[in-house]
């Protein structure tokens, strides 16, 4: 019988997350010097966006003083860290998903899991199924 694991097990933990009322600016030298392509926007501790790198770096004419909530994707994908990975890596690819924000019930983000992390996992269930 084949073991589907949790995301759990191949996210990425204490994720790098930004505030709504950043500047474009900020957050996309955050992004940067972290070496991500995708922050969850959080407010209180709760998640209530997702931007990425490249929504944050071409600004359109006037657009460089924008802040992260003027580009913030406002329904970011999340899942709980026990969702079955095979259910998250469908919907990531029907939906063209490159992320999706880990959360725990009261909506803070935990991880993240990334179209990368679903390959590693494809990687794992190669090995194991030998």
């Amino acid at each position: 019988m084949i073991k589907i694991h949790p995301v759990r097990k191949f996210m990425s933990t204490s994720p790098i997350t930004v505030g709504p009322g950043a500047k474009r600016t900020e957050a996309l030298a955050l992004m940067r010097a972290k070496k991500i392509h995708h922050m969850p926007v959080c407010d209180s501790g709760r998640v209530v966006g997702m931007v990425t790198e490249s929504d944050l770096a071409e600004p359109e004419p006037g657009g460089e003083g924008k802040m992260v909530k003027d580009l913030m994707r406002a329904r970011p994908y999340t899942v709980s860290p026990e969702s079955p990975v095979d259910e998250v890596v469908k919907e990531m690819a029907g939906h063209k998903h490159g992320s999706a924000a880990v959360v725990v019930d009261n909506g803070r983000v935990v991880g993240m899991f990334t179209a990368t992390d679903g390959l590693r996992a494809f990687a794992d269930f190669l090995r194991t199924a030998r």
